[in-house]
C-alpha cells in the first residue's frame, strides 16, 4: 500500500508542477495544478482540512474550461465551501456536480472525466469503498484530468506536447528514485521518503523559475537574458510542424505569434518560426518577429502617423497593443515612456474603443497578417 501511495502521491505532484510551470500567468493552470497537489497532499497527510481541496480546485478548473462565468462567484466561495466541509465532507460534491454538468450540458469530454472524479471523490469522502480501490482510482482521474489539461493548453498554443511532458516526467522519475531509493535503503521513516521524493520533483520541475530567482539575485545585470535563454531551449521540444494548406489554424497561429510579439522564447515554440531561414533558435526567433512587425506595418494607412478612423483600426489594434507594449485597460500598467502619438492613442483605446471591440479587431487583423504571410509563402 505504501509503494502504490507514493507512486500515487509522487504522479500527482509531477503533473501539478508541470501544469504550473507550462504558465503561472493562466488561471487555468493554476486552478488544476492546485487539484492535482492538494491530491498529492491529501495521500501523504489526509488531514479533514485538505481532503475537499481537490475537487473545490477541479471544480475551478472544468468551470474555465467550459468558459462559465461562474468561475467569477466560485472563486470567492472556495474558502466558504472548505471551510464547511470540515463538518460536512461531502459538501464539495456538490459544486463539483454543478461544474460536471455543465460541461455534459456543452458536451465536452472533460464531463466524462468530472463525472469519474466526483464518483471516485466521494467514494473516498464518505468512506464507501476501501483505499485500496478508491486510492487507485481517484490518481488514475486526476492524472487524466491533468493531462487534458495540458493538452487543451498546448492546443490553444499551437504546441506539440508529447516530447516536453516526457522529458519532464522522465528527469523527474530518475530523480526522485535516486534520491528517494537512499531514504528507503537506510531505513527513513514514510513521511521522509514521500517529502524527499516531492522536494526531488520540484527542484527538477521548477529548475526554471528556481534559476531566474538565483539570478535576479546573484547577477540582475545578464537575468534577463539568462532566462530568455533557459525559456528558447525549454521552447524547443513544443515545436511542431507546419500546416500551410488549413488557412484558419494558420490564422489561430498567427493570432497566438502576434500575443507573443515581445517574447522570443515564445516565439521560439511557434510553428511559423519554419517561415524563416534556419539557423540558431533566437536569431529565428527574431527573424519571425521582423515578419510580422513587416505585416503589421503594411497595414498602416498612408495619410499619417495615427488615426482613428476605420481604415487605421486594424493596424492600431496590433501596432500599439503589442508592437509599442501599451495595455489600456490593465489598471497594474503604469507607462512612463510614452510619447506623444502613444499618449493619443492610449487616450482612443480608452475613451472610445471597448475592450471586447478592441479584442475582435484584433482577430480580424490576424487573418490579414496571415493572409501576408501565406502570401509570401506562396511567392517564395
Amino acid at each position: 500500500m505504501f509503494g502504490l501511495s507514493l507512486l500515487v502521491s509522487g504522479l500527482a505532484w509531477w503533473l501539478g508542477l508541470y501544469l504550473l510551470a507550462r504558465d503561472p500567468r493562466k488561471p487555468l493552470m493554476w486552478w488544476a495544478g492546485a487539484g492535482l497537489i492538494s491530491y498529492a497532499a491529501v495521500i501523504v497527510v489526509p488531514h479533514p482540512a485538505l481532503v475537499g481541496l481537490p475537487a473545490l480546485a477541479w471544480t475551478g478548473a472544468i468551470l474555465l474550461l467550459v468558459r462559465s462565468p461562474l468561475i467569477r462567484w466560485w472563486i470567492f466561495a472556495v474558502v466558504p465551501v472548505l471551510a464547511v466541509s470540515l463538518w460536512l465532507p461531502w459538501i464539495v460534491l456538490l459544486p463539483l456536480a454543478v461544474a460536471t454538468a455543465l460541461a455534459i450540458r456543452k458536451r465536452t469530454y472533460f464531463s466524462l472525466v468530472g463525472v469519474m472524479f466526483g464518483l471516485s471523490a466521494g467514494a473516498f469522502l464518505l468512506g464507501l469503498l476501501p483505499d485500496a480501490i478508491t486510492l487507485p482510482s481517484l490518481g488514475f482521474d486526476v492524472v487524466v484530468f491533468g493531462i487534458l489539461v495540458a493538452v487543451t493548453d498546448a492546443v490553444e498554443e499551437g504546441e506539440a506536447i508529447r516530447a516536453d511532458m516526457v522529458r519532464s516526467l522522465v528527469i523527474a522519475a530518475f530523480t526522485a528514485l535516486l534520491f528517494g531509493s537512499q531514504v528507503v535503503l537506510f531505513g527513513g521513516p514514510d513521511l521522509l521518503v514521500h517529502t524527499t521524493v516531492a522536494a526531488a520533483i520540484a527542484v527538477q520541475v521548477l529548475a526554471n523559475p528556481l534559476a531566474s530567482v538565483v539570478d535576479r539575485l546573484a547577477v540582475p545585470a545578464v537575468a534577463a537574458e539568462r532566462a530568455e535563454l533557459r525559456e528558447a531551449a525549454d521552447s524547443l521540444p513544443k515545436r511542431r510542424p507546419l500546416v500551410t494548406e488549413d488557412e484558419a489554424e494558420f490564422a489561430r497561429l498567427t493570432r497566438k505569434a502576434l500575443s507573443h510579439y515581445g517574447d522570443l522564447g515564445k516565439l521560439v515554440a511557434s510553428p511559423l518560426i519554419a517561415l524563416t531561414e534556419p539557423g540558431p533558435p533566437l536569431d529565428r526567433a527574431a527573424a519571425l518577429k521582423n515578419l510580422l512587425f513587416t505585416s503589421i506595418q503594411r497595414l498602416k494607412p498612408a495619410d499619417g502617423d495615427f488615426g482613428t478612423s476605420d481604415e487605421w483600426r486594424y493596424y492600431n489594434a496590433l501596432y500599439f497593443y503589442y508592437v509599442k507594449g501599451i495595455r489600456p485597460y490593465s489598471v497594474r500598467t503604469k507607462r512612463e515612456d510614452l510619447d506623444a502619438e502613444d499618449r493619443r492613442a492610449l487616450q482612443w483605446f480608452v475613451t472610445q474603443v471597448p475592450e471586447r471591440t478592441l479584442h475582435n479587431w484584433q482577430n480580424a487583423a490576424a487573418r490579414l497578417v496571415a493572409a501576408d504571410l501565406m502570401a509570401g509563402v506562396g511567392s517564395a
